[in-house]
């Protein structure tokens, strides 16, 4: 069995920017009982408050809870209280640089002639996310705004030459995560690693994003097992497995093909 198990947090544990539903939030409670566990999103640390630290019932070992905030370039643990224990902060030439490609895309693309529920570009200090119905669009209209990639990959291919030096990937439903080159979930992966004294080996992670040019494939770049999902309910079900076999604790020659080794 693995030791730690990490998460995507949108369309992987939740509802993009949505709260964690109860079931979601009771089956994590037990699993942070049986194993470490990690949620890594490109969303900032406002939205973990939000969807996933709220709503995880008093229950849940907060101890063995690591929480990676915009793609893993922070990383949050708790000891009385929430710590920040490191963050690679853009300076601000960098952010200039980033925000400045970003307008041109968006003027050349004409992407501000939909409808915007609040900013389409927030500045995360360690990331830059360009969402393009805005950060708080709701659920059904984002799904609906580019159901084949076509348009996020469209951005990413004219940013990405744009700002060399930094990773341009396709983040949520809407969204593009802009970070250092290099500095990006699978740098997350590999300090989580060391954080928590488990090695790569022994990290499972759980993403909707994981193929090429989505902003979870960079951890299997790093050399950890990953389990691409579609949604919360295959997460659940991948949560419910995991429990099932670590309470049977089978040995290797016994263990159950279901069972996540």
């Amino acid at each position: 069995m693995k030791q730690l198990v990490a998460f995507d947090l949108d369309g992987t544990l939740a509802v993009s920017k949505q709260p964690i539903d109860a079931e979601m939030a009771a089956l994590l409670a037990r699993l942070t009982k049986r194993v470490a566990v990690a949620v890594m999103s490109g969303g900032d640390w406002p939205q973990f408050e939000a969807q996933l630290i709220g709503k995880l019932p008093a229950s849940s070992d907060l101890a063995r809870l690591f929480l990676l905030p915009t793609s893993g370039t922070k990383l949050y643990r708790y000891d009385t209280e929430w710590r920040l224990i490191y963050a690679e902060v853009l300076d601000p030439a960098e952010r200039a640089l980033i925000t400045g490609a970003l307008d041109t895309v968006i003027a050349a693309l004409r992407l501000d002639s939909a409808p915007s529920w609040g900013a389409r570009i927030e500045d995360r200090a360690t990331q830059i996310t360009f969402s393009a119905l805005g950060q708080q669009a709701p659920p059904n209209a984002k799904r609906a705004w580019d159901p084949d990639f076509v348009r996020r990959k469209q951005i990413q291919a004219m940013l990405s030459p744009m700002i060399p030096g930094f990773a341009v990937r396709i983040g949520g439903s809407t969204s593009i995560d802009i970070t250092r080159q290099g500095v990006d979930k699978g740098y997350g992966i590999v300090k989580l690693s060391q954080t928590a004294g488990i090695s790569l080996g022994d990290i499972m992670f759980v993403g909707d994003a994981l193929y090429p040019g989505g902003n979870d494939h960079a951890v299997m770049d790093a050399g950890v097992d990953a389990i691409p999902v579609r949604d919360i309910e295959e997460t659940k079900r991948i949560i419910q497995t995991i429990l099932l076999c670590s309470q049977s604790r089978p040995t290797r020659a016994r263990a159950p093909a279901h069972c996540i080794e």
